[in-house]
């Protein structure tokens, strides 16, 4: 019987199959064309026996190499009939029964190839080679199956790698696809096994690494990513170990050893794109702006048409207020890819930095109405997009002012369900308090609990809105009834202690803040507990106390916007360290160009440093994004009365003081009112003064 367990030798059967190669092959030499069938003189030496297997087998290997290299089926036929022809002499060789099998799942006869095969598993269960090809064809089969069909799929691909396993447990390959097969089935663990065997067998290799931080990566534990990856000293690493170290550390939000593990991975391949982008975009994320525009003008220069590296140089040259060039490279973009939805989102932000309000609504509600869908219809990602377009197009309307605008797209946003509910109905209520509509606002937050009795984001909004319009105690004592002694409550103790700052009671939110602290193991968790740490002190007049804390943020995270301002600002308030905190501010106002109240404090800062006209410039801009702030009125009147122009100041402080009468009790300094009150009188005076002298001038 034919086979490695056959007593004919190796170089017999070479010997063998080269006789009947010359055989075959002598009348082809002296032709020009290939017949379609050997000549009729090439004979069986008998129809049965070892020998006649061997010639029939030795046929059908020739017919089945020039079927490959010539890719004409009348050879494969001829191959497969020799197949069966050597079967017909040794009936019961495992050789020729495989062969016969991956002949047909060469041809793509996947049908005939699994017949085949299964009958031989049948006849010989430890046929290693049958219960390969079984493996490989349901295996390959998975991704054309739907449904029913794919679940069967993986069943049977699953039982034959099971067996491989058990034939061959040192071959690292069915370990890896077993694995990935237990993957598919959410068998984490048992994956997660046969990774590890296979990395023991194969030395810790790239492929059972690889997969090993796929799934964990599956699981949300990208720090095991990382650990897993890392553990491969760094000499070890290929360019594919090092990009998903990158990709994972982007994922943490860790610009800093993304750009490394980018870095690395261009040490070791220095044309490659994908680590070149990787590592522009770790550069941008870390606000090293210039160097990430150097390799993005050099990824753009080797491939012209590479439309995401010139939407990042446009937001690089947006962010660093390059207005005009950067949507000349945004229109470049757009004409190899019209339709990028991200595209379409920074140009939005750059007709907004440009104050081309209507151009920038245009550009969001365009892609929203072209993707628009019923609500049950959107993935989870197209449903993510959605709600960030509609995000930024109800913050658009706030800036101008266009409340009911804007309410009406955080409707759209609830509309979408799941967290996006709440995220809309959160920015709803916020719309709403920028037009000093509390009861509106309350009412909204009030309908949103009523329906949500247990959703602790509800409970929270509405016990908020119950703190800021007159009943404290009813607010603080709905937000500690969210309390429950799990991870969560971190962030009820935050806005806890956000609820007491507002109400003056600040030992009681330095305690909540005590507690919050409990769960916060993390330095990303640490962030808004020291910058409300921060402002409990500045309230309390502990100013170098508050700049501890503050600067402590920033040692985590340098490009927190909010802190960067309230720091500067700070700063600004007392006349000190004017230098630094006109950078903090023109940081965070690069970070967030459209947020008002960093425009407010750049002008305050601009006060501070006695230059009145570039003060009064960033006051109007922060004016026109919310006019309902006094103190920016306040801050505009001061700037213009410093340059001589005392009726447009006065018409700023009258302002300032109407909307201080809309304003909530907790956003009301009476100090600050008192200021305004005494500079709108001195001003009123000033003015009858000057008008009395123009009268009486001959």
């Amino acid at each position: 019987m034919i086979g490695p367990q056959n007593a004919v030798s190796v170089s017999s059967l070479r010997t063998l199959l080269a006789a009947v190669a010359l055989c075959a092959a002598a009348p082809l030499i002296a032709q020009k064309n290939v017949p379609t069938a050997l000549p009729p003189q090439t004979v069986a030496p008998s129809s049965t026996g070892s020998s006649a297997a061997y010639y029939h087998y030795g046929l059908a290997h020739i017919y089945e190499d020039l079927a490959t290299t010539q890719g004409r089926s009348d050879y494969a036929t001829q191959a497969i009939e020799q197949y069966k022809l050597a079967l017909d002499a040794d009936p019961k060789s495992t050789f020729l029964q495989d062969g016969l099998a991956d002949l047909y799942f060469k041809l793509g006869r996947i049908r005939e190839a699994v017949e085949v095969a299964q009958d031989q598993v049948k006849k010989n269960p430890q046929d290693i080679e049958a219960h390969r090809l079984l493996g490989r064809v349901y295996y390959r089969s998975l991704g054309d199956a739907q449904g029913t069909a794919q679940s069967q799929m993986v069943q049977l691909a699953t039982a034959e790698y099971e067996t491989l396993v058990k034939l061959e447990p040192n071959v690292a390959e069915n370990h890896l696809l077993l694995g990935q097969l237990y993957e598919v089935s959410h068998e984490s663990a048992k994956a997660e096994a046969q990774f590890k065997a296979a990395q023991g067998l194969d030395n810790g290799s790239e492929e059972s690494l690889l997969n090993l931080a796929r799934l964990y990566s599956e699981q949300g534990d990208t720090q095991r990513v990382i650990n897993t990856l890392t553990a491969l000293p760094e000499g070890d690493r290929s360019v594919r170990i090092e990009l998903a170290i990158g990709a994972s550390y982007d994922q943490l939000h860790k610009p800093k050893e993304a750009a490394a593990a980018y870095q690395r991975a261009l040490d070791i391949e220095g044309e490659n794109t994908d680590a070149q982008r990787g590592l522009a975009n770790a550069l941008l994320a870390s606000d090293r702006m210039d160097d990430a525009l150097k390799i993005y003008n050099a990824i753009v220069a080797a491939e012209p048409q590479d439309a995401q590296s010139y939407i990042k140089i446009s937001e690089i040259q947006r962010r660093q207020g390059h207005y005009d060039l950067a949507l000349a490279t945004l229109k470049k973009a757009k004409a190899m890819v019209p339709d990028s939805e991200e595209l379409v989102f920074n140009e939005a932000l750059l007709y907004d930095a440009l104050g081309r309000y209507t151009d920038a609504e245009n550009s969001l509600k365009g892609v929203l109405t072209a993707t628009a869908k019923a609500p049950e219809a959107y993935t989870d990602a197209e449903r993510n997009n959605r709600a960030i377009f509609l995000d930024r197009l109800a913050l658009l309307y706030r800036e101008e002012n266009k409340i009911t605008e804007a309410v009406d797209v955080y409707k759209q946003m609830a509309s979408l369900g799941g967290e996006m509910k709440m995220r809309g109905i959160g920015g709803e209520v916020d719309a709403l308090r920028d037009a000093h509509e509390w009861d509106k606002a309350a009412a909204v937050a009030a309908a949103a609990a009523k329906e949500s009795p247990n959703d602790r984001e509800a409970q929270i909004l509405y016990a908020g809105q119950l703190a800021d319009t007159g009943k404290a105690e009813e607010g603080l004592t709905l937000l500690k009834k969210q309390l429950n002694g799990k991870a969560e409550d971190r962030v009820t103790y935050l806005t806890l202690a956000q609820a007491l700052i507002r109400l003056h009671r600040y030992d009681e939110a330095n305690a909540a803040l005590d507690k919050a602290e409990v769960f916060s193991q993390k330095n990303e968790d640490k962030v808004y507990l020291y910058f409300l740490r921060g402002t409990i002190d500045d309230k309390q007049g502990k100013k170098d106390e508050s700049e501890t804390w503050l600067r402590k943020v920033l040692t985590i995270d340098p490009n927190n916007a909010q802190t960067l301002n309230y720091l500067a600002y700070m700063f600004a308030e007392r006349g000190v360290k004017l230098p630094e905190a006109l950078a903090m501010v023109k940081k965070a106002v690069e970070l967030d160009p459209q947020n008002y109240a960093y425009l407010d404090s750049m002008g305050w800062v601009y006060f501070k440093m006695g230059e009145y006209a570039l003060s009064e410039d960033q006051l109007q801009k922060a004016v026109a994004r919310n006019a309902t702030d006094p103190t920016v009125h306040d801050h505009l009147g001061q700037a213009l009365e410093k340059q001589g122009k005392l009726k447009l100041a006065v018409a700023q402080w009258e302002r300032a003081l109407t909307e201080y009468s809309r304003s909530l009790p907790a956003d009301i300094e009476p100090d600050d009112v008192s200021k305004l009150h005494k500079r709108l009188d001195t001003a009123k005076v000033k003015l009858a003064k000057n008008a009395a002298s123009v009268k009486v001038t001959p």
